[in-house]
């Protein structure tokens, strides 16, 4: 049988190589990156020129649109030229070669704002002594909150999916990826609750690539089996079969918390 053709943008950064590393046998793997890419075909351009990277979507089954800005959370103009324009000229290009299927990398970022809440307040400033045995979860139905213009990025991009998926029918998986990070385990107690295993979110992405063709439109919270997770994760359990088998718990460090490391300072870029 075939192996399915997938397109990764933004296949250079720490996701990105994950995915060409761990799914590179399962999948002919291309890339749509500003650099070339090692070991796949790839067609190097700026994602905001739409021209440049149309050809790359040719006879593509799927993409996983991993490109994004990271050099600030803050910052509108790189924003607005990647996580927004860019991520239209995705679509857009999508749409008219055929794609299939877009796979989505949102964050969990576009619900930071819980975080400027009790109990989710203290689970990050790891509080332990003031948290609840239990806590309300936060799901994908629940209202968005980003807390700054990178995660309002996100919530767009997600929206311009529901457009392209109802108005041409491209099935579109929202991952809201939570805290992959380079040595792959926890830095600060404030990850615990939204850590993501480099094991964990490469399942996710190959899940979603898998899902049914009839899985037309959704969203999925992507974190390990962490103690302190507050986003739900049972939603991509039940629709997907994702099992996490990863554990920010797994990793002890020496950071005790603090109210200095609630959400008003965002989690680090993941690449």
């Amino acid at each position: 049988m075939a192996k399915k053709k997938v397109l990764v943008t933004g296949a250079s950064g720490l996701i990105g190589g994950l995915v060409v590393k761990n799914l590179g046998h399962k999948y002919e793997l291309s890339a749509l990156n500003r650099r070339p890419v090692e070991g796949i075909p790839c067609l190097a351009a700026d994602i905001a020129e739409f021209a440049a990277i149309l050809p790359a979507f040719q006879g593509i089954h799927t993409v996983v649109h991993l490109a994004g800005f990271t050099d600030s959370v803050t910052e509108w103009e790189g924003t607005e030229r990647v996580n927004i324009r860019g991520t239209y000229n995705v679509y857009e290009a999508a749409m008219r070669s055929g794609v299939k299927r877009i796979v989505f990398a949102s964050s969990g970022g576009v619900t930071l704002g819980y975080e400027l809440d009790s109990p989710y307040t203290e689970i990050v400033a790891a509080e332990y002594d003031r948290i609840p045995e239990k806590w309300p979860m936060i799901t994908q139905d629940s209202p968005v909150r980003p807390i700054t213009v990178c995660y309002v990025s996100k919530v767009f991009g997600e929206a311009l999916g529901r457009m392209y998926s109802d108005q041409f029918g491209i099935s579109v998986l929202n991952i809201r990826l939570g805290a992959v990070l380079a040595r792959d385990k926890p830095i600060l107690r404030r990850h615990y609750p939204g850590y993501l295993s480099h094991a964990d979110c490469v399942q996710m992405i190959e899940r979603c690539i898998d899902a049914p063709d009839s899985l037309r439109y959704d969203t999925f919270d992507a974190i390990s089996n962490n103690r302190y997770r507050w986003r739900d994760i049972e939603h991509a359990r039940t629709a997907l079969g994702y099992v996490p088998v990863g554990s920010a718990e797994d990793h002890e460090i020496d950071d005790k918390g603090g109210r200095h490391q609630v959400s008003s300072t965002p989690l680090p870029p993941r690449d």
